[in-house]
């Protein structure tokens, strides 16, 4: 499953974004550290499924009228402060959380309300965009610390024959996630000299801020749109980054009212259906939160997960179906499962994905959709339904 990490200073809101993406129950508070051990839950990315190009929609349990949700690994852990990559405030753990994350969201006070150490300040007394490139600084020089402190053992691996750098590299770098792939790509875009033992700090820095770039990217959550100054959210949409503007605790309020049946409510919706039974007070603030959508097309919690996973990781949905006539498992479930996979995977790859055994038996693969048998090297494209023959 893909793993999506909440970064951020504390009391940006990454603790309320986390439970509305999670309906978990978490401690949220309006101070520093409320978050002190890494909360891990399943949200969702949305898709349309492909129920949608037949007469009836599938009965799939995360499919809602031909919304698809597809499960992630949501973790949010301990605020970051300056100086986390030497320890400062709980920034070894912090940091040590997001080894195994596929993908950052960098989730920021839009409104200036807290300062740098994430202490409540008046309303657009911060400036939001120091929070942006003060998470990327902390990450990378981390991990050119990583970098530097194994360095001792490339310059002895050096020494033997055959010594090939990407290889040893490769090995040192695999805890934080890079492939041998990654660190091949990332050999060619720095300028470093062949022997290891000529590399100084800023060879170390340049090669840690590449892998952390290829393999924790990063997209902003601009938090708390609902109560920013309108020319923070306009610079930060003007930043040649990506970032999304959000209101968490508008999300969260959603969820728990269309829980309740105050709202017709999906996540990821870009407007919302008042119910009957609200009161004076609650049909006021939903109708303030209408506003906010539609000027921000919905609450962006949704939008900024779904951003990190389609385009950022680059990813896709696929289907598996043993029936392709009726695109259903053994059982007459229609479309029952959907897999994550990067794009440029094959019908192998979504053998793998289904079991092992699927894969080390592959035979060949249907096109539900077409009714065609296609290749072992076909991509898969986006809401492919593939029915997979194997041996196993």
């Amino acid at each position: 499953m893909l793993s999506i990490a909440l970064a951020g200073k504390p009391n940006a809101g990454k603790s309320t974004f986390y439970t509305a993406a999670t309906m978990a129950d978490v401690d949220v508070a309006n101070y520093p550290f409320t978050t002190i051990d890494a909360n891990r839950g399943v949200s969702y990315v949305r898709t349309d499924c492909p129920c949608l190009e037949r007469d009836e929609r599938c009965n799939a349990d995360n499919c809602e009228d031909g919304k698809r949700y597809v499960p992630i690994e949501l973790l949010d852990v301990a605020g970051l402060v300056p100086g986390a990559h030497e320890g400062k405030g709980l920034g070894n753990q912090f940091l040590d959380e997001l080894t195994n994350a596929d993908v950052i969201v960098n989730v920021i006070d839009a409104s200036g309300g807290t300062n740098e150490k994430g202490e409540p300040v008046d309303i657009g007394e911060h400036d939001p965009l120091e929070d942006i490139d003060f998470v990327e600084e902390e990450m990378d020089l981390w991990l050119a610390g990583i970098v530097d402190r194994n360095w001792e053992s490339i310059e002895r691996k050096s020494r033997s024959p055959g010594f090939d750098i990407d290889d040893a590299l490769a090995e040192m770098l695999t805890g934080f996630g890079a492939s041998p792939t990654d660190v091949a790509r990332t050999l060619r875009e720095i300028d470093y000299p062949a022997d290891p033992i000529q590399w100084d700090d800023d060879h170390r820095e340049a090669l840690a801020r590449e892998i952390r770039q290829r393999t924790k990217p990063i997209v902003v959550a601009a938090n708390k749109i609902d109560i920013a100054p309108e020319e923070n959210v306009e610079k930060l949409l003007e930043l040649d980054k990506p970032v999304i503007p959000t209101t968490a605790e508008g999300e969260l309020a959603l969820r728990r009212a269309a829980d309740n049946g105050l709202v017709d409510y999906d996540p990821g919706d870009e407007t919302l259906e008042v119910g009957d039974d609200v009161n004076d007070a609650q049909r006021e603030a939903l109708e303030g939160l209408a506003e906010t959508m539609a000027e921000h097309d919905g609450t962006g919690v949704q939008t900024a997960l779904d951003y990190a996973v389609y385009d950022l990781l680059e990813h896709l949905t696929a289907y598996p179906v043993e029936d392709a006539s009726k695109w259903s498992d053994g059982s007459g479930n229609v479309l029952p499962d959907a897999h994550l996979l990067p794009q440029g995977s094959t019908p192998v790859d979504l053998a793998y994905a289904v079991h092992s055994d699927i894969g080390d038996g592959y035979l060949h693969a249907v096109d539900a959709k077409s009714s065609r048998e296609i290749g072992e090297t076909y991509e898969l494209e986006e809401g492919d339904v593939i029915k997979i023959v194997s041996t196993n």
